[in-house]
């Protein structure tokens, strides 16, 4: 899956730096020197989940947005204590369309529209 986003992504013009899990994906955050506007992570991943990560990546970049992707992301996100409601997500399976469609929903700033429902822009 995450192949298949990094490649989708950089087809349509953005920037990707990809981590193997929540660990590499929290060392590239706080090591690279840019803006990383946009961190992608899954909900369940070995070792640090994607709740995890994102706690600890926005303490280190608060302005950075996050999607959530998973295929079963309710549960995981009452476990990890998070507001759903206030958390972008993606439901897997996903295609090439969604996934633009919501970078560019999540990278204009929009609220998440349902909670059911590292990367950078070139150029920004």
């Amino acid at each position: 899956m995450r192949s298949f986003a990094a490649r989708a992504l950089r087809m349509r013009g953005y920037t990707v730096m990809e981590a193997s899990g929540g660990e590499s994906a929290l060392d590239i955050v706080r090591s690279h020197a840019g803006t990383i506007h946009l961190l992608i992570s899954d909900v369940v991943m070995p070792n640090m989940d994607g709740p995890t990560l994102v706690k600890a990546a926005i303490r280190l970049r608060p302005d950075m947005r996050v999607i959530f992707m998973s295929g079963y992301a309710e549960d995981a996100f009452r476990r990890g204590g998070e507001k759903a409601e206030e958390l972008h997500f993606l439901a897997k399976p996903f295609g090439l369309k969604q996934l633009v469609a919501k970078v560019k929903e999540v990278l204009s700033g929009a609220p998440p529209a349902s909670p059911l429902g590292p990367l950078t822009e070139t150029g920004t």
